[in-house]
């Protein structure tokens, strides 16, 4: 069958969370008079809640609805924060295209690398689907943005650490799990896409250093561009030995060493 390389939005692509979506978190609240401002501490522990909208959701503690004067019915609450989460997803959208988030090291080569080679390509994130276009093609460029499927926001009901998103994403491309890599950046990441049965490879993000990616079938700095970026190999559990940057021959092997592709 045919192979497929899915990655994450947020960490993968680019290392989006402190220089994209904190701020516009921030900004938000202040556009709307909300009485919080996220520091990079409280957002690393935000974090370990999947998706823009349930991060938001939990603000709404008896306390917090008091203070912001926020209405206390329950579908009152869930409108506002789907215009809080516009609103933010808006402000990052704009930071993104603006070019102020630069793309990790060997996504647009190993991007050509598996498209040239007939590889399907998918991005698969928690991140609303503006949000992840707008990364995708600022990353890889817009016509190499068109050679992916995009599963994305509110697609599915559980999100991240839930496998739900990759379990789609293999039934709508088509595949067979043991034809798919994963490039992830988290532990959430990681348990959703080991939990689908796919072969992950994680590159760790600025948030994302210190996690357990136990399950991983190889964890790099980055996956490296020679000669100027070069990966740090971190975990390499079935030793395939990446010389500096992570290639489709490496994820080739990858599969076939934890019972993918012969």
């Amino acid at each position: 069958m045919t192979p497929a390389l899915v990655f994450d939005c947020d960490g993968v692509l680019a290392d989006t969370e402190r220089d994209g979506h904190l701020p516009a978190f921030n900004e938000t609240f202040e556009h709307f008079g909300l009485p919080v401002h996220w520091s990079e501490d409280d957002y690393a522990s935000v974090l370990r809640i999947g998706g823009g909208k349930e991060r938001l959701t939990s603000l709404l503690t008896p306390d917090f609805v008091t203070r912001a004067g926020l209405p206390s019915d329950p579908e009152a609450q869930r409108a506002a924060v789907t215009d809080w989460h516009a609103e933010k997803t808006r402000r990052y959208t704009a930071r993104v295209r603006a070019g102020d988030l630069p793309g990790r090291p060997g996504i647009a080569r190993i991007v050509h690398e598996a498209h040239d080679a007939g590889w399907l390509l998918a991005v698969a994130s928690t991140s609303a689907e503006s949000s992840v276009r707008a990364v995708l093609e600022h990353v890889v460029g817009q016509d190499a943005a068109a050679w992916f499927a995009v599963f994305a926001g509110d697609v599915v009901p559980r999100k991240k650490p839930a496998p739900d998103v990759y379990e789609l994403a293999v039934r709508e491309l088509g595949v067979s799990p043991t034809d798919v890599v994963v490039v992830e950046d988290s532990a959430n990441g990681l348990r959703a896409a080991v939990g689908a049965g796919l072969t992950t490879v994680v590159t760790i993000s600025s948030y994302t250093a210190d996690e357990d990616f136990t399950g991983a079938a190889l964890v790099v700095d980055s996956l490296g561009d020679l000669p100027d970026t070069p990966d740090r190999v971190l975990q390499d559990p079935h030793h395939v030995e990446p010389t500096g940057q992570v290639t489709l021959d490496t994820l080739t092997e990858l599969l076939r060493l934890t019972g993918g592709r012969p």
